[in-house]
């Protein structure tokens, strides 16, 4: 059901030698990028008329509206099931928790005596967040996108999610429930490429945003790529990845289960265990046939993860050796569930999220820890972030200089100028001096030691 790599004996390669041999799911956006390309540019000249047809073709059904009208909101919430309510609620107040405490102040450094720089922290104008709904309805989804954005203040926050044929062309209704929850009333039926060339270029009924952020599938991904340098993106997302970094202390049915719970989501999802101990890759193999058979999208998604390519039960000779590989690897979820499991978390350098021992599996992360769940995939946790109120903030640097402590400095600067052939930019600082000729009659010396223009 699963293979295994065996990198036991030998010295483990670096860098790039290591991560080749290391199991990934095949995911080529640049060849989805021609694909969404023409579908993008529908989106851009033919406005709502496009998503229309795009929903009729993709979704089968047909819009009478793109933007879904208010009293949907409030009926999916009035109509949702109480339990259900009271878990997104809970969610919802664990991750305002975690990311409130992420927001950034202004802060001012004093340069020199009457020199400052200050920076301020500003959110996005407009975000366009989207929630995934094609094989499952992802309302913990809504949640991970839309709690950072308004914890960092975003004033302007819209959200799409895919028409859906079963609910009159509306998105799912818990989808629509979670957002009246959150208090977000701009909601659009839209999915995929079609969603974010809406928020790229906007249309009759939904303004541009500035900035995409959200999972999705392949074309979600291709289209965050063609818009690159139009608007602002969290990330490329791909197939999710569970990593298990394990001792011969972990329970094989935990790290079974856990394995299984990633699988169910794409027959291209990665679900791959790195130990040291042949007991428990022998263990979690045994566990993996009775679990699968005991679920549910067996066939059509945890069957063809599990033996893809993208995962495998990777043998190494220790701990240190294990470190090594997921550190190359860079998953998206990463388990430690070794011997003083902290310890070893301590030492990971490259993961999207990292749950620490048994009590804290990647399920947790998925809803309810208060951590994110928008991660970065294949590999890129060694370059980025998952989705956090920051995503959403930019930092702008506020240079306020008196004229003394420019004069105290010139001389510096006119030097680099002129070091870099740019002597325009030291005319700039000469002009509020007297002029180039005054500077030659003062002197660089007389400069560092506070000279003045007489008469200024």
């Amino acid at each position: 059901m699963i293979s295994r790599i065996d990198l036991r004996g030998d010295a483990l390669p670096k860098g790039p030698a290591l991560r080749d041999l290391l199991p990934r799911a095949d995911f080529d956006v640049s060849a989805a990028l021609e694909k969404v390309r023409p579908i993008c540019e529908a989106v851009h000249h033919r406005g709502d008329a496009a998503l229309i047809d795009f929903a009729e073709k993709f979704d089968g059904v047909r819009l009478t509206s793109v933007r879904v009208p208010a009293e949907a909101l409030t009926d999916a919430l009035d109509q949702l099931d109480p339990a259900v309510r009271a878990a997104l609620e809970e969610s919802i107040r664990r991750a305002r928790l975690v990311h409130r405490e992420q927001r950034r102040t202004t802060h001012t450094t004093q340069v020199v005596p009457g020199g400052t720089v200050t920076e301020k922290w500003v959110p996005v104008e407009r975000v366009g967040l989207y929630a995934p709904g094609g094989r499952s309805v992802y309302p913990s989804s809504v949640i991970m996108n839309v709690v950072p954005a308004q914890e960092a203040g975003v004033p302007s926050i819209a959200l799409a999610s895919p028409a859906q044929a079963e609910f009159d062309g509306l998105p799912h209704p818990t989808i629509l429930a979670a957002c009246a929850l959150l208090g977000v009333d701009e909601v659009y039926a839209a999915g995929g490429a079609t969603a974010v060339a809406m928020f790229a270029y906007g249309t009759e009924s939904c303004p541009p945003a500035n900035m995409v952020t959200g999972p999705g599938n392949i074309w979600v991904a291709a289209a965050k790529r063609y818009f690159t340098g139009v608007i602002g993106i969290d990330s490329e997302a791909g197939p999710t990845e569970i990593a298990v970094l394990a001792d011969d202390t972990a329970d094989p049915a935990h790290v079974a289960a856990d394995l299984i719970s990633q699988a169910e989501h794409d027959p291209l999802a990665a679900a791959v265990l790195v130990t040291d101990s042949v007991a428990l890759a022998d263990a979690v193999e045994k566990e993996l046939g009775p679990q699968v058979e005991a679920t549910k999208h067996i066939e059509d998604r945890i069957r063809p993860a599990l033996a893809g390519r993208q995962s495998a039960i990777v043998l190494v000779d220790g701990i240190d050796e294990g470190l090594r590989v997921v550190n190359a690897y860079g998953a998206e979820h990463l388990e430690i569930q070794t011997a003083d499991a902290a310890a070893v978390a301590e030492r990971v350098v490259n993961a999207g999220a990292i749950f620490i021992g048994p009590w804290a599996p990647v399920s947790l992360g998925d809803y309810a820890a208060g951590s994110n769940h928008v991660l970065p995939t294949g590999g890129c946790a060694c370059h980025s972030s998952g989705l956090s109120v920051q995503s959403f903030l930019r930092g702008i640097h506020i240079v306020d200089y008196t004229r003394d402590a420019l004069a105290d400095v010139a001389h510096h600067v006119v030097t680099l100028a002129e070091a870099e052939d740019l002597p325009a930019h030291g005319a700039a600082i000469k002009a509020r001096f007297g002029g180039a000729e005054q500077w030659a009659r003062g002197g660089a010396e007389q400069w560092t030691r506070g000279w003045k223009v007489p008469g200024q």
